[in-house]
C-alpha cells in the first residue's frame, strides 16, 4: 500500500482506539451516528460517501476528505464520478478548496497505484 494511504490508516486507527478507549459516551455516539449516517438506506452507500467527499471538502477537511475518498474508490466510485463530485465541491467551496482538490487527486492516484501493485 501507498505510504500516504498506509500512513493515513495507521494515524486514524491508533487515535480512533485512544479516542474510544477513554470511554467518553458523547464521542462513542458520534462515532456510532457517524457510522450509522453511512449505512445503506434510501440513498446507496457510494452516493452517501460521495455527499461526504463534497461536504468534507467544502469544509476543508483533508482526514475527512482522504477518509471518503478511500471509502468510496472501495464502493467502485470512478476517478470520473470522484471529479465530477470534487468538481461540485470547488465550485460550491470556492477556489479556497483548490489545495484541497491537489491533495485528493494526490491520495487518489495513491488509491490507483495501491490497486495495481
Amino acid at each position: 500500500m501507498s505510504d500516504i494511504i498506509q500512513e493515513f490508516n495507521d494515524y486514524r486507527s491508533k487515535m480512533n482506539e485512544k479516542l474510544l478507549a477513554d470511554n467518553n459516551k458523547i464521542v462513542k455516539r458520534i462515532f456510532n451516528l457517524d457510522t450509522n449516517a453511512y449505512a445503506p438506506g434510501a440513498l446507496d452507500v457510494k452516493t452517501k460517501e460521495l455527499l461526504g467527499l463534497v461536504a468534507s471538502t467544502v469544509l476543508r477537511c483533508d482526514d475527512c476528505v482522504k477518509y471518503h475518498l478511500e471509502t468510496s474508490y472501495k464502493e467502485g466510485v470512478s476517478k470520473e464520478e470522484m471529479m465530477e463530485a470534487m468538481g461540485i465541491a470547488t465550485l460550491v467551496g470556492g477556489t479556497i478548496v483548490i489545495p484541497h482538490l491537489r491533495r485528493a487527486y494526490e491520495f487518489w492516484e495513491a488509491l490507483e497505484e495501491a490497486e495495481t501493485k
